[in-house]
């Protein structure tokens, strides 16, 4: 079992991030998206936004780690891509980690604007390192948007590797799911 990226595919560390933060965005976006409509009345009315936050700060943490990881290791090989492929795939891929960066840390800000800290599941509290209800509304506005951009990208994203995957009969799906050949 490959840890580490290699020229032909993605390491076990580099596909565990991969996996886990989609499952983590696809499942933390619904959750926001059904939370919203809540009411006071709702047995989950504080369920829900307690486990949206602590997963987002585990995604922000994760994301951190992958971050250090993906800039410490190589990349597989792209020759298989056209140019503008070469040039979309960069984009998604560079633009997914300040993307996310931007939609985790406005959450930080909606969460924490009343001055309280961020419990992750009982395990830790983040504290709250500004109070500003006005910071807080101003990023609820910016995490809606960020959060259905990162939707959008996800999609796109997936729609590629498909298509390479379906209709070239190309590696790039496969070395990202199994690895290295």
């Amino acid at each position: 079992m490959i840890i580490r990226d290699t020229p032909t595919g993605y390491g076990l560390i580099t596909r565990l991030f991969h996996w886990l933060m989609a499952i983590a965005i696809v499942v933390v976006f619904g959750l926001g998206y059904w939370m919203v409509g809540l009411d006071y009345y709702s047995a989950y009315y504080t369920l829900a936004p307690d486990l949206h936050r602590s997963v987002g700060m585990l995604m922000l943490l994760a994301l951190l780690l992958r971050w250090a990881w993906r800039l410490s290791n190589i990349h597989p090989g792209d020759e298989e891509l056209s140019r503008v492929e070469r040039i979309g795939s960069k984009i998604v891929h560079e633009g997914f980690y300040p993307l996310l960066l931007a939609l985790l840390i406005s959450g930080y800000f909606i969460s924490t604007s009343e001055g309280r800290g961020i419990d992750v599941f009982g395990l830790f509290t983040v504290p709250a390192v500004i109070s500003s209800k006005e910071i807080g509304q101003a990023t609820g506005l910016i995490h809606k948007i960020l959060a259905y951009i990162t939707m959008a990208l996800a999609a796109v994203h997936t729609a590629a590797a498909l298509k390479h995957h379906i209709v070239d009969k190309s590696r790039i799906l496969k070395r990202m799911w199994s690895g290295p050949a």
